[in-house]
């Protein structure tokens, strides 16, 4: 569970992630420094998640990470020292580093959440601050692309949630759906344990579905020209998930009985806008105005 350093390539060419996909647009040294960014967040979300491990071990070492952020001490895992150097040359806070672990911590509670508010606190730490601290790394500028982040990381989380509805019941009993809402649309856990796809699950997965878009869209508002090559990886992302939630929404969010993914020829299209995005960037820095 906790490689050696040099491990971090493997951990990330191993993960299958659409992330693979955004690290091929970022310059070497960066590119680097985000497979050992994403490596740490694999470990802590392999911690969450592997089950054939005991969760008070698991807990324990989740607890180990987390004081490695602060500083070295003898046992500590492998890769700390690499994360810790990761956050210094960056001028990373230390903070962001600890929302991820928490986030991942928050998932021993049995991963139920009464409201959508209190899913945010979720979402905000395993995926909003996952942003913020890869903006970092990307090499943003722009204050606003931390909105950009924040808003991102929301929307993204949202996709794989409601992608992934059966895995994760499945995986523990976990329901990332907001309990309040389901009452609200008539559905209930039993009903999902039952994998009933009826039309109370349908209203309830396009209100989620929803919800995503507006952060998309609020991620959209606050991309800024200043750091289009910057966010070229992100944009990559961003293209990736939008894509995938217009699959699952053309298909009835059939969700219960399959998994989605998006397709290589979607994915080549979002590389392609993903590289227009950073030429209109640079078109628009030389003095010319472009219409995006």
């Amino acid at each position: 569970m906790n490689p050696r350093p040099e491990s971090a390539k493997a951990i990330t060419a191993g993960s299958k992630s659409n992330l693979a996909l955004g690290l091929m647009a970022l310059p070497r040294d960066r590119r680097e420094d985000m497979t050992t960014f994403y490596a740490f967040c694999r470990i802590v979300d392999d911690l969450a998640d592997e089950t054939s491990l005991p969760a008070e071990t698991r807990r324990a070492q989740l607890e180990a990470w987390s004081k490695s952020i602060d500083g070295p001490f003898e046992g500590e895992p492998p890769l700390a020292p690499s994360v810790r150097a990761l956050a210094a040359k960056y001028r990373i806070p230390a903070a962001h580093f600890h929302e991820i672990i928490a986030g991942m911590e928050m998932d021993f509670a049995g991963a139920r959440y009464r409201t959508f508010e209190e899913l945010r606190v979720y979402c905000y730490r395993v995926a909003s601050a996952v942003g913020l601290v890869s903006i970092e790394i990307f090499g943003c500028k722009n204050p606003r692309s931390r909105d950009y982040a924040v808003n991102l990381g929301l929307a993204l989380q949202l996709t794989n949630i409601i992608r992934d509805v059966e895995a994760d019941r499945a995986n523990g009993g976990r329901v990332y759906l907001p309990l309040e809402e389901m009452e609200r649309f008539h559905y209930s856990i039993r009903d999902l344990e039952a994998r009933r796809q009826n039309e109370a699950f349908n209203a309830l997965i396009r209100f989620q579905a929803q919800r995503a878009r507006e952060f998309y869209a609020l991620a959209e508002a606050a991309f800024t020209r200043e750091d289009a090559r910057a966010l070229v990886a992100a944009e990559l992302m961003r293209g990736v998930y939008k894509k995938l939630l217009d699959k699952m929404e053309r298909d009835g969010f059939r969700v219960l009985e399959k998994r989605y993914s998006p397709g290589r020829g979607a994915k080549l299209a979002v590389v392609f806008r993903a590289m227009l995005t950073v030429f209109l960037g640079r078109f628009q820095s030389s003095g010319f105005r472009v219409k995006r």
